[in-house]
């Protein structure tokens, strides 16, 4: 029985992405493998609200271009959130008939 999916994303700076997914996202890197440094390829999870992610920079690892697809409980809420913080949204949210719920 599966009990659980984690995605796994490629990052091009584990610098920069730990910054951009804890500092602004709001998750706290739970784990790290970074046998060359910080700034060496680097594979560490991350969670926020009980929501596991996997990020990487060791080619091979991931698809650059993959999306995730999060569902909260008040989007409007997290939205308010990340604009406070300074985070990049190209569309506010937007209903949509796409039956994820």
């Amino acid at each position: 029985m599966i009990k659980l999916a984690i995605p796994l994303l490629h990052v091009s700076d584990p610098v920069l992405a730990e910054s951009f997914y804890c500092d602004q996202l709001g998750f706290k890197k739970t784990f790290a493998y970074c046998p060359f440094g910080e700034s060496g390829p680097c594979y560490f999870g991350i969670i926020r609200d009980g929501v596991r992610v996997h990020l990487s920079s060791f080619p091979g690892d991931g698809i650059a271009g993959n999306a995730v697809a999060l569902i909260v409980d008040n989007v409007d809420a997290l939205h308010h959130e990340y604009v406070l913080k300074g985070v990049k949204i190209d569309l506010e949210p937007t209903d949509q008939s796409w039956g994820n719920q």
